[in-house]
C-alpha cells in the first residue's frame, strides 16, 4: 500500500488562510473559452485551489536522471508534502521519493490526484484517452511548460477534470508561497550538448 499524505492545505503563508473565491466556480464554466494560441490564462485562485486538492501526483515520463525537469518537479514537491508518483516503464518497481514507480498509469495503486504530463504534445492524446480506465478518480491533468494539445484539453474537460496547460506545478507553487529563486533558470548543468 502506497503511503499518502493525508494534508488539505499547502505550507506555506500564502495558503494558510485561503479560501476560495466565490467566482471560482463561473471559471470553471468559461475555462474552454480562454484560449489565444494554446497559452491559457489561469487565475491565481484556481491555481492555488488546484495546489491545496493535490495530494498525490503521477509524474508521466519521470526521469530519475537529476539534471532533467521531470526529475526535479519531483525532487521539489516531495518534500512539500506532496506524494509524487513516477510513471515510466524504465524506473517502475523502484521506489522514488517514498513512492513506488509504475510502468504505467494502470500500474499505479491507489488514487490519484493530478496527472502531470512530461510527454510531446503529440503523445499525450492517447494517454488521456486512456486515464478514465486507468485512474477513475483524477482532478488535475497538469501539461508541462511546451505541452499543450488543443483535442486532449476537450477530452480531459469533457470528463469534468480540471486542465492547466504550459506549466510547471513547482514554480506555480513558488510563486504562491513568496519561494520564487533564480535557481530554476541558472542550475550550472549543461543537460545536453549543441
Amino acid at each position: 500500500m502506497p503511503v499518502r499524505n493525508t494534508g488539505t492545505t499547502l505550507h506555506c503563508p500564502s495558503f494558510r488562510d485561503w479560501r476560495p473565491d466565490t467566482n471560482l466556480g463561473a471559471f470553471f464554466i468559461a475555462q474552454s473559452s480562454i484560449r489565444h494560441n494554446m497559452t491559457e490564462i489561469y487565475p491565481v485562485s484556481f491555481l492555488r485551489w488546484v495546489l491545496m486538492q493535490t495530494r498525490r501526483i503521477a509524474v508521466v515520463a519521470m526521469s530519475l536522471n537529476g539534471v532533467r525537469p521531470s526529475y526535479f518537479v519531483g525532487r521539489y514537491l516531495a518534500p512539500k508534502q506532496f506524494d509524487v508518483v513516477p510513471v515510466n516503464p524504465v524506473h517502475a518497481g523502484k521506489i522514488v521519493f517514498t513512492q513506488t514507480g509504475a510502468a504505467t498509469l494502470s500500474d499505479i495503486d491507489g488514487d490519484v490526484d493530478m496527472v502531470d504530463f512530461f510527454r510531446r504534445s503529440d503523445h499525450v492524446p492517447p494517454i488521456v484517452e486512456d486515464a478514465p480506465s486507468s485512474l477513475p478518480n483524477p482532478r488535475t491533468v497538469w501539461m508541462q511548460i511546451g505541452v499543450s494539445n488543443a483535442g486532449a484539453a476537450d477530452l480531459v474537460r469533457s470528463r469534468g477534470v480540471d486542465l492547466i496547460m504550459n506549466r510547471r506545478p513547482e514554480i506555480e507553487y513558488q510563486r504562491l508561497c513568496g519561494e520564487t529563486r533564480m535557481v530554476w533558470f541558472s542550475t550550472g548543468v549543461i543537460a545536453s550538448e549543441l
